[in-house]
């Protein structure tokens, strides 16, 4: 029997993390660092990941990166492989990297319903297959978290920006979520997703200006929006051997307010 610190403990791992220069998928890279998790960032930004790279440094994890843009198939593959490369084998697979688009559902332009589309779940989908085949179902090992959003568990708000493309790629992801849960367990691998209200972040920089952080936060029973340490526990449940008999659960981290 292990003990709890054991459980938790991601000495020894290895975690690819897609999105990963900043905001949620930094926060996350950052926690499983913290673990001892080896890590392996890539976004589209060189300049954001040499930055992100030496703050894991200066916290004492060891990382790696790589710019790709994973709305590009073969940017996908070329970034697998090099994390692959990196880092032997992958542990630890987080697929953070997204888009969203704000506007009225007759007005949304059909090439943005694409690029939320494809980059929200196509990519997931390859980087999955990419990471699956070439490691964790080779190993019979591997753990998986999907960052969705609570957009995938309801419509919009009648005074918020529509984003129906967004809404509907997050709700995707949940449910891939289940459907690669039930297909890869025979692997032992597990496929668990994050589903964070609202928090502090390029992406959602301009829905906090319009509505205000005080409004948003009077919105949730807890009173407020995220934080950058809001991610870190559940990341490690899921990445860890505290996690092993999970799978293809979705946790919304949002203060409750999809409770309400």
């Amino acid at each position: 029997m292990s003990t709890v610190p054991e459980l938790f403990d991601l000495t020894g791992r290895t975690a690819f993390v897609t999105g990963g220069s900043r905001g949620l998928g930094l926060q996350i890279a950052t926690a499983l660092g913290e673990q001892g998790a080896r890590v392996f960032l890539t976004s589209r930004k060189e300049a954001d990941l040499k930055e992100a790279v030496d703050f894991l440094a200066g916290r004492g994890i060891d990382a790696g990166h790589i710019a790709a843009d994973f709305a590009d198939d073969a940017q996908i593959v070329r970034a697998s492989e090099a994390a692959l490369e990196a880092l032997g084998n992958v542990d630890i697979l987080v697929n953070n990297a997204g888009a969203t688009w704000g506007a009225n559902a007759e007005d949304h332009p059909a090439e943005a319903w694409d690029k939320v589309m494809n980059l929200n779940t196509r990519a997931i989908f390859r980087t999955c297959q990419e990471i699956g085949r070439r490691s964790m179902i080779p190993a019979s090992y591997g753990r998986i978290i999907n960052v969705a959003s609570i957009a995938g568990l309801r419509g919009n708000k009648l005074d918020a920006t529509k984003t129906i493309a967004y809404n509907t790629s997050k709700a995707a992801v949940i449910n891939f979520t289940r459907a690669l849960g039930a297909e890869w367990g025979r692997h032992s691998i597990t496929v668990n997703a994050i589903a964070p209200g609202f928090f502090p972040s390029k992406m959602t920089a301009g829905t906090i200006a319009a509505r205000g952080e005080q409004a948003m936060a009077a919105g949730t029973p807890l009173g407020r929006i995220g934080s950058g340490d809001d991610l870190k526990g559940a990341a490690v449940l899921f990445a860890s051997a505290a996690g092993a008999h999970l799978t293809g659960q979705t946790l919304a981290i949002d203060g409750g307010s999809s409770i309400i």
